[in-house]
């Protein structure tokens, strides 16, 4: 599947069925995983098969039912964006695998998530994991104009950038966040709000592959 489908068929996924990670999509998410690692100085960890976090072994946990895997995001303390920007690129690999996601701050048990934090590092939140009851649902986004200076004449590479950052998961779908652009210079920025930070690095992932990194620089 190409890039932009991955982008527009994956959705947040709450509800799993009973049906285990193979071995081979194990091993490709850690192949996935390791790179991501490597790349960036992350600490991001696959726990499969781990009822206790999402309280799988009930009929609903929060607004969760049967997940048994999850990434533990892991990272040193300052890497909101590092977060969100490695995180989503594991999740469209996962998208890509047959697997759904959910990014989750919040609405699961954090005493008994699984995961190592070294010295200096933080668990900065999961993404829930698993073939889903339903591929979940499109929710609305803004506009182009919502979330940059884009005007008609604008290279397309800008705003393919921009229509792939507005396919990103943001936290409750506040999508705060814009773009502006001088030359072959981008420049994304945060807004005010919960995980925004985090947000950003999800955005920016999405922007890289709708531009196509050749065509610009971050300012």
């Amino acid at each position: 599947m190409k890039t932009l489908e991955l982008m527009k068929a994956r959705h947040s996924v709450r509800h799993f069925i009973d049906r285990p990670l193979d071995a081979e999509t194990i091993d490709a998410l850690q192949a996935e995983i390791d790179a991501c690692n490597a790349e960036s100085g992350m600490h991001i960890q696959l726990i499969t098969d781990e009822p206790e976090a999402f309280h799988a072994g009930k009929p609903t946990y929060g607004q969760f039912k049967g997940c048994r895997n999850y990434l533990t995001i892991v990272g040193p303390k300052g890497k909101d964006e590092e977060t969100g920007y490695y995180g989503e690129r594991i999740v469209l690999k996962a998208q890509e695998l047959g697997v759904n996601s959910c990014w989750v701050a919040l609405t699961y048990r954090k005493g008994k998530t699984q995961g190592v934090e070294s010295n200096g590092e933080k668990r900065y939140l999961v993404v829930a994991l698993g073939y889903g009851e339903t591929d979940g649902a499109t929710h609305k986004i803004k506009s182009i104009s919502d979330v940059s200076d884009y005007k008609t004449g604008d290279p397309d590479w800008y705003k393919a950038g921009i229509e792939a950052a507005l396919l990103a998961p943001t936290a409750m779908n506040q999508q705060k966040f814009r773009f502006e652009r001088n030359g072959n210079k981008v420049k994304a920025k945060a807004g005010m709000g919960f995980y925004t930070n985090i947000d950003l690095g999800i955005v920016k992932y999405h922007f890289e592959l709708g531009a196509g990194k050749e065509h610009f620089t971050w300012a």
